[in-house]
């Protein structure tokens, strides 16, 4: 069985998390999934490639399962990340345009051990690593990397912005961090917006207790930013990619400084 996270560790206060770029679903499990379901067309498609390098000294903690074996930035308890809006769950039973994707739905106790097998430990190594930089420097900033087609009427009115900033409404970092990071995502040629429709999922509410130390801050990357089409194959376009990594540097080398300002 494929590890259910991947950790490539660091010095810097940055943690770069991963949650929706796997790929790997289990056989017992791909073979409950419709022909929809196993297109993975919900994919956070080359997010790792895009951070890949990025940020000297960051540490990454990535998921390899895939969002529809158990979303690992869903609450474990089952609540909605956004009461009242059309959203996926726990374990998706929709895409995102709110077509079925399974055959045979899992049952609650094939969550359960999903929970157990996949959610858990991704979440286990992530806390780990953020307790272990802020042993360190005495501050830790989870910053955790998202994509999206950037038009999905099912979740969203019209075009999505390139550059989706969330804080859960200044909840989940301190002002300064917000700050830095809003105003080089502003400053870049691409359209952005602080805490619009994606304000930060589980992951970055949960994670996010300035008091404690410990900040969050989500990006949520429109994918035609960095993508040849949003699309199959759902190609990688070096171009593309190349000019947006410029401006995420930016912003996670403000983010970055921020930090270290704030601890010492």
């Amino acid at each position: 069985m494929t590890d259910p996270v991947e950790v490539t560790r660091d010095d810097s206060p940055i943690v770069l998390g991963l949650p929706h770029t796997g790929t790997y679903v289990p056989p017992e499990i791909q073979t409950k999934l419709n022909v929809r379901g196993r297109a993975l067309t919900d994919t956070d498609w080359h997010i790792h490639t895009l951070y890949d390098g990025l940020l000297s000294g960051a540490t990454t903690v990535r998921a390899s399962f895939h969002r529809y074996v158990i979303d690992a930035n869903r609450d474990p308890s089952g609540v909605s990340l956004y009461p009242g809006q059309n959203t996926t769950t726990l374990v998706p039973l929709t895409d995102f345009d709110g077509n079925g994707i399974w055959d045979q739905p899992p049952s609650d106790v094939e969550i359960a051990e999903r929970l157990a097998a996949f959610h858990a430990p991704y979440h286990a190594a992530l806390m780990g690593e953020m307790e272990r930089v802020r042993a360190i420097h005495g501050i830790a900033v989870l910053y955790d990397c998202h994509s999206i087609r950037s038009t999905i009427p099912y979740l969203f009115d019209g075009v999505l912005p390139d550059m989706n900033l969330g804080t859960n409404n200044g909840t989940t970092c301190a002002p300064e961090i917000e700050a830095a990071a809003h105003e080089f995502a502003a400053s870049s040629p691409y359209s952005t917006v602080l805490n619009g429709r994606f304000k930060g999922g589980w992951t970055t509410r949960h994670y996010g207790r300035p008091a404690e130390g410990l900040h969050a801050i989500q990006m949520e990357l429109a994918q035609s930013t960095y993508l040849t089409t949003e699309r199959p194959p759902w190609s990688y376009d070096d171009r593309k990619a190349d000019r947006l990594r410029r401006w995420l540097f930016d912003i996670l080398d403000a983010v970055q400084d921020t930090a270290l300002e704030l601890a010492s």
